[in-house]
């Protein structure tokens, strides 16, 4: 026989200040939690939404980042007329050229200034990110200083702006746009025309790397083994989606990662304490109580089962508070820095219910384990004992 659930919510209610005070703690372990998750949550949707099933990088060979890769304008040459390549209506290779920079910015966080990636691109380059979408101004124009910013740099750094003059390389470039690509890595980027960026930092052909379009899957393949085949090249090809989740692994998010999950363990373990503490006094005062309810026929493990049932719901009311205190974190942009880049990526912190849910779960967890030995103790009472005592 099992005790009523109203039994545990009313013993909560009676108690409610202990209640409040317990739950805050395990609420802000929860939102911790939470918060931790939120960002990975976050930062996964940049790199997951970044790159084309159909695209893949080619880099110099042994190079990890288009940063530290160079792409010879004789390779690029032969790169676009390998088999395979997807043409555009014009039946122009779906071959980009793109080189990459490092520019300093004040950000809204930091005045002192942050890394931020330049990428210099031809049309084909744009026209292959046909997910782009224009927010607020126009796309830059071949062979002129200008620039569009994405959406994530807009919004953390002032003076990348539209209509703003921006200061790199051999003078100034102007802000003509502000786009956006979904979630992707883009839209952390400055894109500028590859030709001036090449002029500014005396680079004469070549570039970083060469985005290519395949026809297909099969493509892809064929096309990564014809390149990675010909020791004229030097060059190596990654797909890239891989790419981009490799740099998943090099980000400092993953260390804050770590630092948040440590810590919210950490936090778990005092929470737990708490809710110990807790139910060994609620047990304490109700020891006549417990004798009563064994007088009437409940056995121990019901008392057990409903002493830990009513911890768990002591936590949980700790694990809403802190999802509360969570939320208004998301879609609240962030930026981490990234180890191969070396530059800052925008994100988006994401509390939604897979945030929640772990959450609410780990409040759950730390309820049943911080009030399984208050009830051990309280199932194991003697009947005649309890009964004695007032």
């Amino acid at each position: 026989m099992a005790l009523p659930v109203s039994y545990n919510l009313r013993n909560l209610i009676e108690r409610r200040g202990t209640t409040l005070m317990t739950a805050l703690g395990i609420g802000l372990t929860v939102a911790v939690l939470v918060t931790s998750v939120a960002m990975t949550m976050g930062m996964a949707a940049v790199f997951s939404g970044s790159g084309h099933p159909l695209q893949a990088l080619v880099m110099r060979k042994g190079s990890d980042a288009e940063l530290n890769s160079t792409v010879k304008e004789e390779t690029f040459q032969v790169v676009k007329q390998m088999p395979g390549i997807a043409r555009t209506p014009a039946n122009e290779p779906m071959a980009s050229p793109e080189g990459q920079t490092i520019v300093n910015l004040p950000s809204v966080e930091n005045p002192d200034g942050m890394n931020v990636t330049v990428r210099g691109l031809l049309p084909i380059g744009r026209t292959m990110r046909e997910n782009a979408r224009l927010k607020s101004g126009r796309w830059n124009e071949p062979g002129k200083r200008e620039v569009v910013v994405g959406e994530g740099i807009a919004s953390r750094y002032p003076a990348a702006r539209v209509g703003q003059p921006l200061k790199f390389g051999r003078g100034t470039w102007e802000v003509v746009g502000e786009f956006a690509e979904g979630d992707s890595a883009s839209n952390s980027e400055i894109w500028a025309d590859l030709n001036q960026l090449r002029g500014d930092f005396e680079e004469h052909g070549g570039c970083n790397s060469v985005l290519v379009r395949l026809e297909s899957a099969e493509a892809v393949k064929d096309f990564k083994k014809a390149i990675e085949d010909d020791q004229r090249l030097g060059s190596s090809v990654t797909e890239e989606r891989e790419y981009y989740k490799n740099l998943t692994k090099s980000s400092s998010g993953v260390l804050l990662q770590f630092i948040g999950f440590f810590v919210s363990v950490v936090m778990a373990v005092g929470a737990g304490f708490a809710a110990t503490n807790t139910m060994y006094a609620a047990v304490a005062r109700r020891t006549r109580e417990i004798g009563t309810l064994r007088a009437l026929g409940f056995s121990r493990l019901s008392i057990l089962v409903s002493f830990v049932f009513e911890s768990i719901c002591l936590a949980l009311v700790g694990g809403i508070i802190g999802c509360l205190i969570a939320l208004p974190l998301n879609k609240m942009s962030a930026g981490i820095g990234n180890w191969q880049t070396f530059s800052e990526m925008a994100f988006k912190f994401r509390v939604d219910w897979r945030a929640i849910l772990a959450g609410l779960l780990f409040a759950a967890v730390i309820g049943a384990l911080g009030g399984f030995l208050p009830a051990w103790s309280a199932s194991r009472k003697n009947i005649v004992s309890t009964m004695r005592e007032m």
